[in-house]
């Protein structure tokens, strides 16, 4: 290659390389402002962790291992404003948790819609990790729908994975795409791992955050299934009359849970709850939600190879 095709080639990945960093430096603009270091004290010793502000109101969302055990709670924004704050509410099934800081705020980071994410696409983590304040680390979208276990050993589904660097600290901060809107909620990292980690998606935050803030606790009618978002082929969704491309598969089914006494297989397709659509594993956190319990409620299904059925599932409460 000449001395030409060389500098040719070169100006073609500055330009490339420049695009991607305007990219993820707009997308930190837009959000970096709202990304809060979280302290804690705890009876044995204190802790960091990272959040973000949904509300200009004080609103912060973070993970609730990282508030679980708090006896205090301190906020310190990028602005320097620092505040004492309260636990509103917390989830340790999902690993989300709320606070609430009295310090008024000017920011907020817009939650996106994580039903829209692709795999591949940038993945943005800002956080505080290892004591280093409002890191910023950047990837892809891995995989989506994967799920993992919380601390109380209950499996968290609608799980993004992402290969955005994240360390002890980050928890709790936002994933963000180049957009500049929250997809999802670091949560986790795999020790030893290179290059995995973990985000709870935005969407099943979203339910979660509404739940804390009407009942102060999420409300779970409980099926017993672990499930994971795929594709739909399109001449099944047209023989169901429904319009998505993605759907949910039965993963693992707990015996004797209710979904096994209603005769759902692993494997099985679900398509829709009580005539709604379930175009992912959010759509059946959000639709299995505490009015549910007890109540018979209609589950259209796709066994394999099978012709599409109905069947009845009776949630029960979540102990």
């Amino acid at each position: 290659m000449g001395y030409i095709d060389r500098e040719m080639h070169s100006g073609a990945d500055s330009e490339l390389l420049d695009a991607y960093s305007q990219t993820v430096s707009r997308a930190v603009d837009l959000i970096g402002p709202s990304v809060a270091q979280i302290t804690v004290g705890t009876k044995g010793r204190g802790g960091q962790g990272s959040g973000f502000v949904i509300s200009p109101d004080g609103l912060i969302v973070t993970n609730n291992h990282v508030v679980s055990e708090a006896r205090s709670v301190r906020v310190k924004m990028p602005d320097g404003i620092a505040s004492e704050a309260r636990v509103l509410g917390r989830d340790p099934d999902t690993d989300i948790a709320l606070i609430r800081t009295d310090a008024s705020l000017s920011v907020s980071a817009p939650l996106g819609n994580s039903k829209n994410l692709k795999r591949g696409q940038i993945a943005i983590a800002i956080g505080n990790p290892l004591g280093f304040e409002w890191t910023v680390t950047s990837g892809v979208v891995s995989a989506l729908g994967r799920s993992m276990r919380a601390q109380n050993g209950r499996l968290i589904d609608d799980v993004i994975q992402t290969d955005a660097s994240l360390n002890p600290g980050n928890s709790g901060g936002p994933l963000v795409s180049s957009a500049g809107e929250v997809i999802g909620v670091n949560t986790a990292v795999i020790v030893g791992a290179q290059g995995i980690a973990f985000a709870v998606a935005s969407n099943t935050a979203n339910f979660v955050i509404s739940e804390i803030l009407r009942f102060g606790h999420v409300r779970r009618a409980f099926i017993g299934v672990a499930a994971d978002t795929v594709a739909l082929p399109r001449h099944i969704a047209v023989r169901a009359g429904l319009t998505g491309e993605t759907s949910v598969r039965i993963r693992r089914i707990e015996t004797d849970s209710p979904a096994a006494k209603a005769g759902l297989l692993e494997g099985d397709l679900v398509l829709a709850i009580e005539g709604q659509p379930v175009l992912g594993v959010d759509d059946l956190i959000r639709l299995l939600n505490g009015d549910r319990i007890g109540q018979p409620t209609e589950f259209t299904i796709l066994p394999i190879g099978n012709t599409i059925e109905k069947r009845t599932v009776i949630p029960a409460p979540r102990s």
